[in-house]
């Protein structure tokens, strides 16, 4: 089978062997996978590595095999794939065990995958092969950070900087889905307008002076994935006891806080990851009820699949960059 790889510093569309089920497993014959910014780092993690890795962490398909032991998912069945691996039940922080899909286990940029029988999950009928296969490591991410780190509530309000990321747009939809108000910023005038496009009740420019355009707002939810750039920022437009959920960096790591001007606001700072098969099973049910249709941006055959890499290095998508598979 056809494989987007990397191994010794390289990486390639090659061919692979095809997967077959072991027990408690089942085979998925892959029709479209997402693409991730954690698939741009993969490979800068994996420096002297030799072995050849499948990467990918999204995925959905049509069941084509199963293992010994595998009851109540039938061959032909259309699954999502859940890329976060054994952790089942919703609890403060991950389970030691945890990992993502696509590293160190071969991930979803192939034709097949041979995966635990616990990690795949019914497709919503109403989502096109493209949304379904972009829907579970975003979709997933937002729900819990919103829900249950962010405990957000209809009619409050809740800030989300970086629109147009996969998550953003999944923040957007669900927030506004349950009744709360949502602001977004971006340096992006366009993204700014498809953000509202979705729901989004106010947009803020990057340029913008945040606290004065939002002086009558009360931010109840911050839910911030930048990092160093918007941290500080974010941080003056949320309410005195107000609630932060961190799930992400992608500028720095580091950030500079005045410890003294956040105690005395009694504010709440929450870091969130992912999140269980429990909180999967209940992000799909929110899909199904809500209708929801992920933000899918452009599709990439797997054969351009390094031209998708970089389209997503330069941050020009909304939403979400899908690969056709089969």
């Amino acid at each position: 089978m056809k494989a987007f790889v990397h191994g010794n510093g390289i990486l390639e569309v090659k061919d692979m062997n095809e997967p077959t089920p072991n027990e408690n497993e089942v085979v998925v014959s892959l029709k479209m996978a997402g693409l991730n910014r954690r698939d741009l780092a993969i490979p800068g993690r994996r420096k002297g590595a030799t072995e050849d890795l499948i990467l990918g962490s999204d995925g959905a398909g049509i069941i084509e095999s199963v293992g010994e032991n595998v009851d109540n998912v039938q061959v032909g069945e259309e699954v999502i794939i859940n890329p976060a691996l054994r952790w089942e039940d919703n609890r403060d922080a991950p389970p030691e065990r945890f990992d993502i899909l696509g590293m160190p286990d071969h991930g979803t940029f192939a034709e097949k995958i041979s995966i635990d029988k616990r990690q795949v999950e019914k497709k919503p009928e109403h989502l096109s092969w493209d949304e379904a296969g972009v829907l579970a490591l975003s979709g997933l991410t937002a729900f819990r950070a919103l829900f249950t780190k962010g405990q957000i509530k209809a009619g409050e309000t809740v800030f989300i900087p970086g629109a147009g990321s996969g998550v953003s747009t999944f923040l957007v939809a669900f927030a506004k889905n349950i009744g709360a108000k949502v602001i977004v910023s971006s340096r992006s005038h366009e993204k700014l307008e498809q953000a509202r496009t979705l729901g989004a009740d106010i947009g803020l420019h990057n340029d913008a002076d945040w606290n004065e355009s939002l002086a009558d707002e009360t931010v109840d939810l911050v839910i911030d994935s930048v990092g160093q750039a918007t941290f500080n920022r974010s941080l003056k437009l949320l309410k005195k006891g107000g609630r932060m959920v961190i799930f992400g960096a992608t500028t720095d790591d580091i950030v500079d806080i005045n410890l003294r001007e956040f105690f005395y606001g009694q504010y709440q700072l929450l870091g969130s990851t992912m999140g269980s098969r429990q909180e999967f099973v209940a992000m799909l049910d929110h899909i199904r009820q809500f209708k929801v249709h992920p933000v899918v941006d452009t599709t990439f055959t797997l054969q351009h699949i390094q031209e998708a890499f970089d389209y997503l290095q330069v941050n020009r998508q909304f939403g979400k960059v899908a690969i056709k598979l089969n």
